[in-house]
């Protein structure tokens, strides 16, 4: 193994998602949203084990590609109710590079009232760069319609 390979990563070649919006919904109608299992199968993907509880493992499933079988393993970090939600999202296989590459990220959802309803700010950190170029290419622009979806489902009478 050469010394470029033992190198850690460094934040020159680390990439984050950001994503600020201000949504016309309270923080705890966002955060419901957010929180619930079942609404979140409609705007992200449907998990499998989650509850809003610090320290809870859970899963997705998304299309498997090469020798990745799908599953992105998450685990909630911290849960400040109407606040923040933190969890971590890792998946991909070291077999892969390019789509199913591994990754090792944090999903962080911050939730802060405003005159307007609720500012939300997604943060999906730790992209390694060019192991997760495809992830975080893919990702960006997905993200940006998994917020628009939450705000029509927030906008929703449940």
């Amino acid at each position: 193994m050469s010394a470029a390979e033992l190198k850690p990563e460094t934040r020159e070649n680390v990439r984050d998602i950001v994503i600020d919006e201000v949504l016309p919904h309270a923080p705890e109608t966002v955060w419901k949203v957010l929180t619930s299992a079942q609404l979140i199968a409609r705007w992200l993907m449907k998990p499998t084990g989650f509850e809003a509880i610090e320290g809870k493992a859970f899963t997705f499933q998304t299309t498997p590609g090469g020798n990745w079988d799908g599953v992105i393993h998450c685990r909630v970090l911290e849960v400040v109710a109407h606040r923040r939600l933190v969890y971590a999202w890792k998946g991909g296989d070291e077999r892969n590079s390019g789509y199913g590459a591994p990754l090792d990220t944090v999903v962080t959802w911050s939730l802060t009232p405003v005159e307007a309803g609720t500012r939300i700010q997604l943060v999906h950190a730790g992209f390694v760069i060019p192991r997760n170029e495809s992830a975080y290419a893919v990702m960006s622009g997905g993200w940006k319609k998994v917020v628009r979806q939450l705000d029509e489902i927030s906008g929703e009478d449940k």
